[in-house]
């Protein structure tokens, strides 16, 4: 199966690793920190991070030629499992109609000192 890398225009390469893969009728984006375009993270509320998030995710699926509406599974990292119901509040303002299956866990630590990081798999 042939394997194509999905880069956001505008979005910083930051590791040997692509922020999507287009493998077949299916798309995987990579982690996406809270991170903004400049680099900059947001930190400051879960809320807002989630948010962040998010967006980062919806930038490769739409590099990919997909959408949230696509998404069959998101994964998320918490640092706190007490951020919960926070992130859980801000995340479903991004799905209508089916929302995606969903694994949720706690982690001891994410890349730059992030409270929340966010993975999906989207079905072309």
């Amino acid at each position: 199966m042939k394997k194509e890398p999905i880069h956001p225009q505008g979005a910083p390469v930051v590791g040997p690793y692509s922020p999507g893969v287009r493998a077949g009728d299916l798309l995987f984006t990579s982690g996406q920190l809270p991170a903004r375009l400049s680099g900059e993270l947001v930190a400051d509320d879960i809320r807002a991070a989630t948010r962040q998030c998010l967006e980062n995710v919806r930038r490769v699926l739409e590099a990919g030629g997909a959408s949230l509406e696509d998404v069959v599974k998101v994964t998320v990292f918490l640092t706190d499992m007490a951020d919960f119901a926070a992130m859980n509040e801000a995340y479903s303002a991004f799905f209508s109609g089916v929302p995606p299956a969903r694994t949720c866990v706690q982690v001891a630590a994410l890349p730059k000192g992030a409270r929340i990081e966010i993975e999906a798999i989207a079905a072309l």
